[in-house]
């Protein structure tokens, strides 16, 4: 399930590596703007679908390039903590999230309960949110944390010099959690969204 045209070899997924980190404190108070502008925030911070978030900002549909479906079974798989509230074995779904003609904007790994995720990703090359708004599936997205990092896969994959804005979040369905998503934005979105940050 790896396109030819995919510059990550997804073995492995693509943590940044933190320069800094927030925890869900800091997710709920929000963070100085001149850290992260508002329109940023609003991107990173709120509950919103970002699939959604990207289609209003770029005009386009957001389509996704799905590079990896692995089984970890119960592997921590150098995730998040709350990786540990989706029970396992676990399979982990790598996409990059671009628009038609193929710029990335995004890139998002997803943990899920293995022997589940067939019900909610039926089409598999669909973002998440349009899988489950298909379904009608009633959600809640619970972000647990956010970054500020380097990677040097994802300036690769993006075409873009970090440091990068990262958050993972806990989908909750049903008072049980579903799945627990990490994502990394591009700084293309400046584009859009203006600079990351405010002069203080």
């Amino acid at each position: 399930m790896r396109p030819a045209n995919s510059v990550a070899l997804p073995t492995a997924w693509y943590p940044l590596n933190p320069i800094w980190q927030g925890k869900e404190a800091a997710v709920q108070q929000g963070l100085p703007h001149s850290q992260l502008a508002p329109a940023w925030q609003i991107l990173l911070l709120g509950d919103g679908s970002p699939t959604r978030h990207l289609q209003l900002l770029t005009g386009e549909p957001t389509e996704v390039d799905v590079i990896d479906m692995s089984l970890v079974g119960m592997d921590g798989d150098r995730a998040p903590d709350q990786i540990n509230f989706v029970p396992g074995p676990r399979l982990r779904r790598q996409v990059w999230l671009r628009t038609p003609s193929g710029q990335r904007l995004a890139y998002a790994t997803s943990w899920w309960e293995a022997s589940h995720v067939d019900e909610y990703l039926q089409n598999r090359s669909l973002p998440i949110w349009a899988s489950l708004a298909h379904l009608r599936t009633e959600l809640y997205r619970d972000v647990q944390g956010i970054y500020y990092g380097n990677s040097t896969a994802l300036e690769a994959a993006f075409g873009e010099n970090g440091p990068f804005w990262g958050r993972h979040y806990l989908f909750w369905h049903h008072g049980k959690p579903l799945t627990l998503i990490y994502e990394v934005f591009s700084p293309y979105l400046t584009k859009y969204l203006g600079p990351t940050h405010t002069q203080g």
